[in-house]
């Protein structure tokens, strides 16, 4: 049963991805497939793939630390991110972002994309950063419960 992501991405919201768990240093986004979504191969489109990984990623950024906490309010962006992909993702795909190591400004992160029978379909591992603002064109934009 999906619950609401941490943070609204109307990106997210359009490709259809849905937030199935978001506690104890992880995070897990399932979506499922649509022709639209693929690629000239009618697989997934590999941008779909890494921004899969990369949601999961930085929502397990805000797991809180402790429940009574709730999710980090920080806005949080990626620096880098190192993508494998392994196999075709055809169907329903589950993505499982965990939360490696956090420090005041950075946090290290990994997640795993797989298909219906749990086969791995692709690997990333990323660096975010935490901000209460981004300089984007020549200007500051403040939204410190902003995620990219």
């Amino acid at each position: 049963m999906p619950i609401p992501f941490a943070r609204q991405v109307p990106f997210i919201e359009l490709l259809g991805a849905e937030l199935l768990r978001f506690e104890e240093g992880c995070c897990e986004v399932a979506l499922t497939l649509r022709d639209e979504l693929c690629n000239s191969w009618q697989v997934a489109h590999g941008g779909v793939v890494m921004t899969l990984l990369d949601v999961a990623m930085a929502h397990a950024t805000r797991v809180p630390r402790k429940p009574e906490e709730g999710p980090d309010p920080r806005g949080v962006v990626t620096i880098e991110m190192k993508t494998t992909f392994m196999r075709p993702a055809l169907g329903r795909v589950v993505c499982t972002g965990s939360l490696l190591h956090r420090s005041a400004a950075l946090a290290f992160c990994e997640a795993t994309l797989v298909d219906e029978r749990g086969e791995r379909l692709a690997h990333a591992t990323g660096t975010f950063k935490f901000l209460s603002g981004l300089p984007a064109g020549g200007r500051r934009i403040h939204a410190p419960e902003a995620s990219d």
